[in-house]
């Protein structure tokens, strides 16, 4: 028998991570707990890869990803940003998954302090943790926005400050006045800061969203992360980017090289139709999200015991309950009234006393499934 015990980064993320692994949804059950597009890869992008195999697009690409595409991103980051990035500015990823781990993982040191919001996106601790790096969470707002005082004291000293926007678990869409602020807390420091604006494209208010990038004091210092999973409803093909300055984006292709290889050829060239023909559909599937928010919003509201924001993007709500009951035991027993969410401690301390909804689902799935939340929730008055 071979004694085997894993490494001290496994063990470190294992003791530190909030994430949970519910069973699988199946036979009546409804799930609002994916943050997946229940659509269909446009079919444009479908026959793009179809057509690729086909031509021949099935050896290695390039590692840091297909030129033309690589091009066509740089373009779209140039036009954002309002400067220009080189080819060599853009790394092609294994979904923002990975973009994310290969720029965490480049840029943190055992020991070194990186700051995230409190609820966020759990991942981002985990790779902190692997890399042996000090996660500070700072604790939002009650209207789920930053602390921007608490932020700042947080952030001194500090290597990296990561979060996303719009913001998953809340919903939230940080304004120009916050990432203005942010720049402002940062313009003296050498702290690097990653951007995952994965559901950039799924904002439904009337003003515009702004990226990072579009805060001059901060694009020097940005890694920009994004993906195709979200707006283009392509979570399964695992394709995104990173966007940054030359010598952090051959760092974290170091990382990304070793730990992945170049991502598969012929979604890549799918991943060029997504960006280049593809926005009408993005275009649908957005009005489509708008119209589940105000169903699920609307049905949320006449939930006796839960306190309902108005969030702003992504495809989530993070209601608050009233039930004095830990957010995990609140997702069993909802299970057991026959719908999945997601427990708001999942996301940071400060979210506990939230679940998080995705809106991600089909109509009759929102109607029925905060009917069910509704059932379950009485069960614990």
């Amino acid at each position: 028998m071979i004694n085997f015990a894993p490494s001290d980064a496994v063990i470190r993320v294992e003791e530190a991570s909030l994430r949970t692994q519910q069973p699988q949804s199946s036979g009546d059950m409804v799930s609002l707990a994916m943050g997946e597009p229940d659509f269909d890869t446009p079919e444009r992008i479908r026959r793009s890869a179809a057509a690729a195999l086909e031509a021949g697009y099935t050896h290695y690409a390039a590692q840091l990803g297909d030129a033309d595409l690589r091009g066509a991103v740089a373009d779209q980051v140039s036009a954002l940003a309002g400067t220009t990035y080189g080819s060599d500015q853009i790394l092609v990823t294994h979904g923002g998954t990975g973009g994310l781990a290969a720029a965490i993982l480049a840029t943190v040191n055992p020991g070194d302090k990186v700051v995230i919001p409190d609820p966020t996106y759990s991942l981002y601790a985990d790779l902190v943790h692997l890399a042996g790096g000090v996660c500070v969470p700072v604790a939002l707002q009650d209207d789920l926005h930053w602390d921007l005082d608490s932020l700042a004291a947080a952030l001194a000293g500090a290597k990296l400050f990561v979060f996303c926007n719009p913001s998953n678990p809340t919903g939230v869409v940080h304004r120009t006045k916050e990432l203005e602020v942010l720049a402002e807390i940062l313009q003296k420091s050498d702290t690097l800061v990653i951007a995952d604006e994965a559901y950039s494209e799924l904002v439904y208010g009337s003003e515009p969203f702004t990226s990072a990038l579009q805060i001059p004091e901060l694009v020097e210092r940005t890694l920009y992360c994004q993906t195709f999973s979200k707006s283009y409803a392509m979570t399964g093909w695992r394709v995104g980017y990173l966007a940054g300055s030359s010598a952090v984006i051959a760092a974290c292709a170091r990382v990304h090289n070793s730990n992945n290889g170049s991502v598969n050829t012929a979604v890549q060239r799918a991943a060029l139709t997504a960006l280049t023909d593809c926005a009408d559909d993005v275009a649908a599937m957005r009005e489509a999200y708008r119209a589940r928010r105000i169903l699920m919003r609307d049905a949320l509201s006449q939930v006796p015991g839960l306190e309902v924001g108005d969030p702003e993007g992504a495809f989530y709500f993070f209601p608050k309950y009233s039930a004095d009951v830990p957010s995990v035991e609140v997702v069993r027993i909802l299970r057991e009234h026959g719908v999945a969410v997601r427990p708001g401690s999942e996301f940071g301390a400060h979210g506990e006393g939230h679940l998080r909804l995705s809106y991600a689902a089909s109509s009759e799935a929102i109607t029925e499934g905060v009917a069910r939340l509704a059932r379950g929730l009485a069960s614990l008055a």
